[in-house]
């Protein structure tokens, strides 16, 4: 009882961490993916950017963290979808610091541009924009594309199981399919991410993310559910041994 109470909190926190630190950090990034003056501002604000790519850095640890540290109670369900929403996960971090690094990569193309004797500005604007491409694409495949498929895989199970209320598990699923269809929308250019629309559609699962980790802070995980998962499971493994 105590571990799956202190797993719930775990989770709880990291979710918190993680909404705050994304956007912490994309605030931060500010000087240097925003405005035609990108490469002279992003040198100016050089560790304004660093602190927004350690945001990014907690994002993405606090995001493997809430996937293992659920994965126990998930699997108890179902391995394969646990096992999946892990894996998926770990993608959706990986996609984050790729990201990441190509902000990275911007900030130093932008101290060259500030040093250089003789600047080049077509060929420095150039890299300058491959490498927001890249931040970009990565943006929406991380923070969108994967964060749907990974919260309609747990909130599939957390409404299956009853290990949190169902109003949440049925808005992380609404969540889920919100984000997912709008990043096919920015996908083929119907609507920017940071936009009216974006944000609304980004609504839900942040709503989910939010009310789930409060309920687990105060309430945790459902014991009732989770005894009732021990006893399947073991009743599984019973009935496999015994064939």
């Amino acid at each position: 009882m105590n571990s799956n109470k202190k797993a719930a909190s775990i989770v709880g926190v990291l979710f918190i961490l993680a909404a705050v630190s994304a956007v912490i950090g994309l605030n931060l990034y500010d000087p240097i993916l925003n405005g035609p003056d990108y490469l002279i501002k992003g040198s100016e604000h050089a560790n304004q950017v660093i602190l927004g790519a350690l945001m990014e850095l907690i994002l993405v640890v606090s995001a493997v963290g809430t996937a293992t540290t659920m994965f126990p109670l998930l699997r108890m369900y179902n391995e394969t979808i646990a096992l999946w929403h892990v894996c998926f996960r770990f993608l959706e971090a990986i996609i984050i610091t790729v990201g990441l690094i190509s902000v990275l990569s911007l900030l130093t193309l932008s101290q060259e541009f500030a040093a250089a004797e003789v600047q080049d500005p077509t060929s420095f604007h150039a890299s300058g924009i491959i490498l927001k491409a890249i931040h970009d694409w990565t943006f929406m495949l991380g923070p969108l594309f994967m964060l749907g498929i990974n919260t309609l895989m747990y909130s599939y199970i957390f409404y299956k199981t009853k290990l949190v209320p169902r109003f949440i598990s049925i808005l992380g699923m609404t969540g889920a399919t919100f984000v997912f269809v709008c990043a096919l929308f920015v996908m083929f250019g119907v609507f920017p991410q940071i936009s009216f629309w974006g944000a609304i559609l980004a609504v839900p699962v942040a709503a989910n993310e939010m009310s789930l980790a409060v309920w687990l802070l105060i309430k945790g995980f459902n014991k009732t559910a989770i005894d009732s998962l021990s006893e399947m499971r073991e009743a599984s493994k019973h009935e496999y041994t015994s064939m």
